[in-house]
């Protein structure tokens, strides 16, 4: 069974699909009050619930759309005038029509494998388009007896009734800051720990490098002074025997040059263009007077110091064995100093940043705590009313002797934990005299059913999502419980909803203010599901048929007809 409820002033106006499974085309007008969708086995109900769902944000794949056809679309338009919540939310990420006071909402799936989803014609992702939905649509699917058995599931049901939403989203802010932070700490810790060795090996390189003072000893002026000091007896008996060819002996460089000169000028009367000749001897005579005072001058300075050697050497030794050891060139030893420098840094840094992430957890905790003791206390006050509710509504569906408990027990533990430090159970007795149980240890399958039954009706109405869509929840049930179970629906869609349901049964589908029929065409070469709304005469004939047996006889048909008659005054 299907059921979809929405207010009367903001509710889902149509439904549109395009060649999606067996649904060639489809355009469903929905109306307020209680409309029932019925049809054979296999007619295409299922592809209605799986249309929405995909319109919703659920994923797509190629396989649903229609033999044929390059793509599939499903169109759904809420009037959303009347809807605070989502209108706010429309107006805020700018999808919002002022005009009509309408939201579209499509879904386009593609043979080749991608999906578009659409707000008022505005492409969206899948996690924009579900953070609308949730706000419009529930779906409770034909299996949700089998989720009441998870423990998260029986929490979020008292949650919602108790109205927990706003103190739980706060609640679960403050565990994932406290989980976040934690978790670094945990990381940086242990990456501390494991670095204490690294940092003091780091540290003793860090001074063995600063000791030697590298930015003023200069690897490559230590090594060019070396190589001069080494030389330098070399050097000394060179130059002074330059000096002396340059300059000193009789038949220097510089007395010929200067014979030269004496001699060019007796002929430059005679030969004016030997000037320039005369004034580049000139210039290389000032030239080589230069040089031999610059060599002399500095062969003067000059002092043979093995002291000063052996210290040179000292030093030079001391930077090739330290770059041996850290495996560079003796070059590069200041800044391989630079990154231990920063490494050590890092170090102190990550010990300062342990300090911060211990006071975050602390106080992420502190914040949690006082949460988490009024979350229980609004569980704990909410759960009493909720089971008596529970309990009464199975006693109508067929369980006289069914009582519903909610047990609330702390976590064993002091940490905080996700959705806060309460352990929630359902608990069920269904004989008098015997302790309640677990769900999953008493509770039959058909029991099982009737128990979800009991609490999606009792919590309809505690829900703020505008529209519920529950599917196939009233499998196992028949015969009075059925028609009780579809007076329920129809009380729903008297105050502030619209119900759609989706049935196979009689009882149900009786309580509908109109009736909605799928059936199943073969007149073509590819099967096509339809959807009529049905006259009153086609209705008295569609329960007929869901009462049962081959043939409808005419007592089938007056059954039918009194059956739907029964519901109208029942109304």
């Amino acid at each position: 069974m299907l059921f979809l409820s929405i207010t009367p002033t903001s509710m889902l106006q149509s439904l549109t699909i395009l060649d999606l499974a067996v649904v060639k085309q489809l355009e469903l007008d929905l109306t307020h009050g209680m409309s029932a969708l019925t049809g054979e086995t296999g007619a295409g109900k299922s592809i209605l619930l799986t249309a929405v769902t995909l319109a919703l944000g659920e994923r797509a794949t190629p396989d649903y759309i229609r033999p044929n056809a390059a793509r599939a679309e499903i169109n759904l338009t809420f009037d959303v005038a009347h809807l605070p919540s989502a209108k706010a939310w429309l107006e805020n990420n700018a999808f919002d029509d002022k005009e009509t006071g309408q939201c579209l909402i499509r879904r386009v799936i593609h043979r080749e494998g991608a999906s578009k989803a659409y707000i008022n014609n505005r492409p969206v992702t899948l996690q924009t388009l579900q953070q609308l939905t949730r706000q419009l649509v529930e779906i409770q699917g034909q299996h949700a007896h089998l989720k009441l058995l998870e423990s998260d599931e029986q929490r979020r049901l008292l949650d919602n009734y108790a109205k927990n939403t706003t103190l739980l989203t706060q609640l679960n802010d403050s565990y994932t800051n406290w989980q976040q932070a934690k978790q670094a700490l945990e990381t940086l810790t242990h990456q501390r720990n494991e670095a204490q060795q690294r940092e003091a090996l780091l540290r003793y390189q860090f001074d063995e490098l600063d000791a030697l003072n590298l930015a003023q000893c200069d690897y490559e002026n230590l090594s060019t002074t070396h190589r001069k000091l080494a030389h330098l007896e070399q050097i000394l008996s060179t130059g002074q025997q330059q000096i002396d060819i340059l300059y000193d002996q009789d038949r220097s460089l510089y007395a010929q040059i200067k014979s030269s000169l004496k001699s060019l000028s007796t002929l430059l009367p005679f030969a004016p263009e030997l000037q320039s000749v005369h004034a580049l001897l000139t210039e290389a005579q000032i030239q080589l007077e230069e040089a031999v005072y610059e060599l002399r001058h500095f062969l003067e300075h000059q002092e043979i110091n093995p002291h000063e050697l052996e210290e040179i050497e000292t030093q030079l030794g001391v930077f090739q064995a330290l770059s041996r050891k850290h495996h560079v060139k003796p070059e590069e030893l200041l800044a391989r100093k630079q990154h231990l420098e920063n490494e050590l840094h890092q170090l102190n840094h990550d010990a300062q940043r342990i300090t911060e992430l211990e006071q975050a957890t602390l106080h992420w905790q502190s914040v949690y705590t006082p949460l988490a003791q009024q979350l229980s206390t609004q569980r704990k006050a909410s759960a009493g009313q909720l089971q008596a509710h529970i309990s009464s509504m199975m006693k109508t569906l067929g369980m006289p002797n069914g009582e519903f408990l909610i047990e609330i027990t702390p976590l064993d533990t002091t940490l905080p934990k996700l959705n806060g430090s309460d352990d929630v159970r359902f608990l069920i007795s269904t004989n008098v005299g015997l302790p309640p149980k677990s769900l999953s240890k008493v509770a039959s399958g058909g029991e099982l059913s009737r128990i979800s039954l009991a609490i999606q009706v009792t919590t309809a109405n505690d829900k703020t999502t505008p529209t519920l869509i529950f599917d196939e929840v009233d499998s196992g049930i028949g015969g009075g419980i059925a028609q009780i179970v579809g007076q329920k629906m129809r009380e729903l869609s008297e105050g502030n909803r619209q119900v759609l349901c989706v049935t196979h049964l009689p009882q149900v589908a009786a309580q509908a203010h109109q009736h909605l029929y799928v059936q199943k065409d073969h007149y073509t070469d590819m099967t096509a599901s339809r959807v009529f709304l049905l006259s009153e005469t086609e209705r008295i004939k569609e329960t007929a048929r869901m009462l049962g047996g081959v043939d409808i006889t005419a007592a089938t048909l007056a059954h039918a007809k009194e059956m739907l008659e029964n519901a109208k005054q029942a109304n």
